[in-house]
């Protein structure tokens, strides 16, 4: 990913409570998101991500990442 705009970091854990995921990164209007799957947090992450960078990490139970995704902005400066 080459750009600008710095990327968008985030983190998809799942929840102390056991009860689905938390969508956590800075842009986001209250730091966190719950949602019932990862596959739905990664949807929601790329989606709010459209014109920057974005790195998503789904970590397991015991915080060791499992997955990253790399999303490239679709909207370039002229």
């Amino acid at each position: 990913m080459t750009s600008t705009n710095p990327a968008h970091v985030y983190e998809v854990r799942p929840r102390e409570d056991r009860r689905g995921f938390d969508l956590i990164s800075d842009p986001l209007p209250f730091g966190r998101l719950w949602y019932d799957t990862p596959d739905n947090a990664i949807g929601y992450a790329i989606h709010s991500s459209r014109s920057h960078d974005a790195v998503i990490r789904v970590y397991d139970e015991a915080g060791n990442v499992i997955e990253t995704h790399e999303h490239a902005g679709e909207f370039k400066e002229w």
